[in-house]
């Protein structure tokens, strides 16, 4: 098993309870792949880098996981079409 770390930028213009199902729903496509969650760092809301969808904040997120090396590919498939997610990034962790 792998360590990787999944950033999720959501979307400002939705509610607290709606950001917290989408959070859940990342975590439930991770297991549903065969990974497991074993950290999430909750940032809160940050400026962008840059204008994204006319957004200048975003709240972020940090999923850790561990998993084999096909789930972070079905992972990103999933995350990718999510209407709240507006980026993601996927990496692995070295020892």
């Amino acid at each position: 098993m792998k360590k990787y770390e999944l950033c999720v930028v959501v979307t400002t213009k939705i509610e607290d309870e709606e950001r917290a199902a989408t959070i859940e729903k990342v975590k439930a496509i991770i297991e549903r792949f065969g990974g497991n969650v074993t950290n999430v760092d909750e940032w809160g809301k940050r400026k962008l880098a840059y204008e994204i969808q006319k957004m200048k904040e975003g709240f972020y997120y940090f999923i850790t996981f561990e998993s084999d090396s096909n789930c972070p590919n079905e992972v990103e498939q999933r995350v990718r079409i999510m209407e709240n997610v507006i980026r993601y990034l996927c990496i692995r962790q070295d020892a």
